[in-house]
C-alpha cells in the first residue's frame, strides 16, 4: 500500500537514527546512487540486512566501507550487525556478503522492530514536500545468512570522496604486478577543525555528493559535532612551559640482583656489567606521516618545522620509539592504483629521513597496513632510507632488531595483522616462539604492534577479537599478555588512530595505543583524533616497569604535533584505565605521571 506523506530530510535522518531500515537504505542509496548503486534494506531482530545492487558488481571494499561507516555515524536504535549484499543486476543471488558487528548487544534487552515509516523517492526541493513512498520489497527476496561464495577481487574502488583540488600527477605506464601481498586496510580520511578551537569548525560531509548533499550533510554534522573537542575553562599549572632537562638516572633505586640470570628462557642470557644503570628509560609515540607526494603533493614547505614544537619533549630517553605509517621512497607505482576514493597510499621521500634522525630517533616500526603501498620496491627503500640514515627500522617477519644501551641490551619486534609479510599478531604461537629467541639474547623484549580497529568508537580495549569493515584486528589483550608471558618486557601498541588504556601486567607495561603523533595534511585531527602523547616509561635492566609519564599531545588541523597544556590526553587516558581496567596495579596522576599502586 502506498501511502502520501510530508517528509522532510530530518524527518528521514530521525527515522534512519530510530532504526527504519527504509530510511537508512535510503541515505546510503543516495551516497551511492551516482555510481549506478541502489540500496535495499530490512532489519531482522537486531540485524539489517542491506542489499546493494548495480549494473556492474558493486565494488565490496569502497561500498562496504561507505554503508558501515554511514551506520556507525547514524547509531541506529537496536541495530547491532549489518549484514552487506552486492548484487549484479539481473543475478538471483549475491556474488559477496559481509557481516559486521557494529557495537555490542546488550544480555537480555527486548529487541524492538521499528514499525514501517514511508521513506520519499529522491527530490532535490530544499523544503519537504509531499512524496509517494517507494515500496521496499519483502525481506524474503533479500537473504538472511551469508552465501558461501567465493569474494571478487577488488581491482578499482570508486571515488566516494570530495575530489582533491590539486592536480594529480600523471604516471607513467605501470609495470607488470609485483606478486605481492595488497594490503586490504584503506583508511577513510576524516575532516579536519580548523586551527581555533574556540571558534567554529567548518566542516565537510563525509561524502561529497553535489546536490544530494541536502541529505547526507545533516549526518556529517551531527557526528562531527559530537566528536570535536570543547576545551575545558578550568586553569591548570603546567609543568611543561619550560623545556625539561635531560632525565638523569636515580641513583636511589634498587639495582638489579646481580646473582640471579635476567631471561626466562632456557638459553644463557648476555652478562650485565657490574655498572648496570639502576633504569633505562624509552620514549615511544604512535602514528607518524610527515606528508605525502602521492598521488599530488601533500609535503610542508619546510619540513624540520613539523617536529620543531616538540623535539625537546623527545629528548632524554636512551631510546627513542614511532612508528612510521608512511614509506620513504620515489618508486613511481602504488599498489593501490591511482588513489583517490577509499584508497589511501602514502609516499614520503626519502630526504624526510634526515628528520627522524634529527630529532632523536632510534626505533621506527614499519610493520602496518601502508608498509606497502607502493609495492615491495617500496617496503625495501623504506628500510633501506631509514638504515641508511642511524636509525633501525623493525617490522619484516621474523625479524628482531637488536640496541645495546649502557650495557644493557634491548631488542625490538614488530606485528601486524599483514602476517605474510610482517609478524602476525593472530599467529599467537608463532608470535611467542619469536619472542623467546629473541629473549635468548636481549634483556628487555620491547613488542610494537599495529592492532585493533579504528576511530573514536575503538578507545575501549575489550578481551576479544576487534574488527575493522570485516577485517580481523586481532585481540590485544589476548596478544599482548601472551608475549609477556612468553619472555617480553613492554608492549606499545599503535593503529587505532586514537589514545587507549595502560594496563600493568606482570610487573609489565601495556600501552594499548598510543594514537595519532603526527599526519600532515593525511589524518584526521577532529576531537579526540588529534590527542596524543610522549609515553615515557623507565624500567629496571630485567624490564619490570618502574614509573611512567604522559607527556600530553595536541595535533593542530594540519596533524603538527605540540605540547597540550590543557592535559587533555592525561584526563582520556586516565578515564579509559579505570574503565579499562579497574584493577590493573597503576595511578595516574593529574599531571601524567604513572606509577605502580603501594601494596
Amino acid at each position: 500500500m502506498r501511502v502520501e506523506a510530508f517528509v522532510s530530510q530530518q524527518d528521514i535522518l530521525n527515522l534512519a537514527k530510530e532504526g527504519d531500515a527504509r530510511a537508512i537504505a535510503f541515505l546510503i542509496g543516495q551516497a551511492l546512487q551516482s555510481f549506478g548503486v541502489t540500496a535495499k534494506a530490512s532489519l531482522e531482530n537486531d540485524t539489517l540486512h542491506l542489499l546493494l545492487e548495480a549494473e556492474q558488481l558493486p565494488a565490496e571494499e569502497a561500498c562496504l566501507r561507505v554503508a558501515v561507516k554511514g551506520l556507525q555515524r547514524l547509531e541506529p536504535n537496536n541495530v547491532y550487525a549489518v549484514t552487506v549484499y552486492g548484487r549484479r543486476g539481473g543475478q538471483q543471488l549475491p556474488a559477496w556478503t559481509q557481516t559486521v558487528e557494529l557495537k555490542k548487544r546488550l544480555t537480555n534487552a527486548p529487541v524492538s522492530v521499528p514499525a514501517p515509516v514511508s521513506v520519499p523517492a529522491p527530490v532535490s526541493v530544499p523544503e519537504p514536500v509531499s512524496v509517494a513512498a517507494a515500496p521496499i520489497p519483502a525481506a524474503a527476496a533479500i537473504p538472511t545468512a551469508p552465501i558461501p561464495v567465493a569474494l571478487p577481487k577488488l581491482e578499482k574502488t570508486p571515488n566516494f570522496t570530495t575530489a582533491p583540488t590539486e592536480t594529480p600527477e600523471k604516471s607513467p605506464p605501470k609495470p607488470r604486478k609485483i606478486p605481492t601481498r595488497k594490503p586490504t586496510n584503506q583508511r577513510q580520511k576524516k575532516p579536519s577543525p580548523q586551527p581555533d578551537r574556540a571558534g567554529t569548525k567548518t566542516q565537510k560531509s563525509w561524502l561529497s555528493i553535489g546536490t544530494l548533499s541536502l541529505i547526507l550533510v545533516p549526518i556529517s554534522g551531527l557526528v562531527l559535532g559530537s566528536q570535536l573537542y570543547k576545551p575545558s575553562t578550568t586553569a591548570t599549572i603546567n609543568p611543561l612551559t619550560s623545556k625539561p632537562a635531560v632525565q638523569k638516572v636515580r641513583s636511589t633505586s634498587s639495582p638489579a640482583p646481580a646473582a640471579k640470570p635476567a631471561p626466562k628462557s632456557p638459553s644463557q642470557a648476555v652478562i650485565k656489567p657490574a655498572n648496570s644503570p639502576a633504569t633505562v628509560s624509552i620514549k615511544a609515540v604512535g602514528d607518524m606521516i610527515p606528508g605525502t607526494n602521492f598521488p599530488y603533493n601533500k609535503l610542508p614547505e619546510n619540513k624540520e618545522r613539523l617536529f620543531e614544537s616538540v623535539k625537546p619533549y623527545l629528548q632524554g630517553a636512551d631510546i627513542l620509539f614511532g612508528n612510521f605509517e608512511s614509506t620513504m621512497t620515489d618508486y613511481p607505482y602504488s599498489s593501490k592504483g591511482g588513489g583517490g576514493g577509499m584508497l589511501f597510499a602514502f609516499r614520503t621521500p626519502p630526504s624526510y629521513a634526515k628528520i627522524f634522525k634529527d630529532v632523536g630517533f632510534d626505533i621506527l616500526n614499519i610493520a602496518n597496513n601502508h608498509s606497502y603501498d607502493f609495492n615491495e620496491q617500496g617496503f625495501k627503500d623504506t628500510i633501506k632510507n631509514i638504515d641508511s640514515n642511524g636509525m633501525k627500522s623493525v617490522g619484516k617477519r621474523d625479524q628482531i632488531v637488536y640496541q645495546n644501551v649502557k650495557g644493557v641490551n634491548f631488542a625490538f619486534i614488530g606485528f601486524s595483522n599483514y602476517g605474510e609479510v610482517h609478524n602476525s599478531l593472530l599467529e599467537l604461537q608463532a608470535g611467542a616462539e619469536v619472542v623467546k629467541k629473541a629473549k635468548q639474547k636481549a634483556d628487555i623484549v620491547v613488542i610494537s604492534v599495529h592492532a585493533g580497529a579504528e576511530g573514536t568508537g575503538a578507545q575501549n580495549v575489550r578481551n576479544k577479537n576487534e574488527f575493522f569493515y570485516g577485517e580481523n584486528r586481532g585481540n590485544m589483550v589476548l596478544f599482548s599478555r601472551t608475549m609477556i608471558d612468553a619472555g617480553a618486557d613492554l608492549i606499545l601498541g599503535h593503529g587505532p588512530h586514537v589514545t587507549r588504556a595502560v594496563e600493568l601486567y606482570k610487573g609489565k607495561l601495556i600501552a594499548y595505543s598510543l594514537g595519532n603523533f603526527m599526519g600532515y595534511r593525511t589524518l584526521s585531527t577532529a576531537g579526540e583524533l588529534g590527542q596524543s602523547l610522549i609515553l615515557d616509561v623507565k624500567m629496571t635492566p630485567k624490564g619490570d616497569f618502574v614509573s611512567g609519564k604522559i607527556i600530553p599531545i595536541e595535533l593542530s588541523s594540519q596533524g603538527i604535533p605540540s605540547v597540550d597544556e590543557d592535559f587533555r590526553t592525561v584526563g582520556l587516558i586516565r578515564r579509559l584505565t579505570k574503565s579499562d581496567f579497574p584493577n590493573t596495579g597503576l595511578t595516574i596522576d593529574d599531571k601524567g605521571q604513572i606509577l605502580k599502586k603501594s601494596k
